[in-house]
């Protein structure tokens, strides 16, 4: 439930309870609900299913993670970033509210590290911030999945009005295409990403150079995790190779992740 995480925009992720329920088409093929509930049966997802908090022993992890973060950034240049909650939403209508409060305590504590908290629910965060968050935590970074255009519109409409240090798109899984506005507010980051796993849906290449256009074109720190599928790689889409020979030539993350021969993986100015 926390760990050292193998997604390429963090470095460990905590879980401070599981469980959830499906809101959008980008929730229908959920790595989280396919292993939690089908695979483990840890708990029931959806609605009427449990919001199980995890260990004590879990809830440690990130205390470790702060004591160490010195020595780390040393190492590394940057602060450690963890993910939280890559099974669960901190913004859930049916985990307890003490549970959040707890959870608010711990990032407070742990104010050597950026707290990444992703949401699909961003109409929500304003009436779950705990009362001090103010102009936002100086360690936590706020964002909100947008698999197409109409989430996105919806989504970021609410999100930009949260006051936070950072405030991120995760365009993933990409699901029809997603354009930047022309004015106003705009998210400081961007990642993008296909489907993976079993069921995966295709999408267009194309739709990844026109928001990546559009965050050199705005300022907008963009991030490709991966293709999800070789299915939607541009090396076989496009260039008409085989699944064999992309996975040759392009090895990052599932399904490959260079865009156009090169990784595209910056992260917002911290500085």
């Amino acid at each position: 439930m926390g760990e050292n995480s193998k997604i390429e925009w963090c470095d460990h992720t905590f879980n401070p309870w599981i469980g959830c329920q499906k809101v959008s088409p980008g929730c229908d093929n959920c790595y989280a609900e396919a292993m939690m509930d089908h695979r483990y049966k840890k708990v029931q997802w959806g609605a009427h299913g449990e919001r199980k908090r995890t260990s004590e022993q879990n809830w440690k992890k990130p205390i470790q993670w702060n004591a160490q973060a010195p020595a780390f950034r040393k190492e590394n240049g940057y602060r450690p970033r963890v993910f939280c909650a890559s099974l669960a939403d901190v913004f859930d209508n049916q985990v307890d509210s003490s549970w959040r409060g707890d959870l608010f305590a711990l990032i407070r504590k742990c104010e050597a590290l950026d707290w990444l908290v992703l949401t699909k629910r961003p109409e929500n965060i304003e009436k779950m911030l705990p009362s001090d968050w103010s102009d936002g935590y100086s360690n936590v970074w706020l964002g909100t999945t947008a698999e197409d255009q109409t989430r996105f519109d919806f989504r970021w409409k609410r999100l930009k009005k949260v006051p936070a240090v950072v405030r991120f798109i995760s365009y993933e899984p990409a699901l029809g295409p997603v354009r930047l506005p022309t004015n106003g507010r705009l998210p400081d980051w961007l990642i993008s990403g296909g489907e993976s796993g079993a069921g995966a849906r295709t999408f267009r290449p194309q739709w990844i150079r026109d928001v990546i256009a559009d965050c050199r074109r705005f300022g907008v720190a963009p991030f490709h995790k991966q293709w999800g599928s070789y299915d939607n790689n541009p090396l076989v889409v496009e260039k008409g190779m085989t699944a064999r020979e992309a996975r040759a030539v392009d090895v990052e993350g599932k399904g490959g992740g260079l865009v156009d021969g090169k990784l595209v993986r910056e992260f917002p100015d911290r500085n």
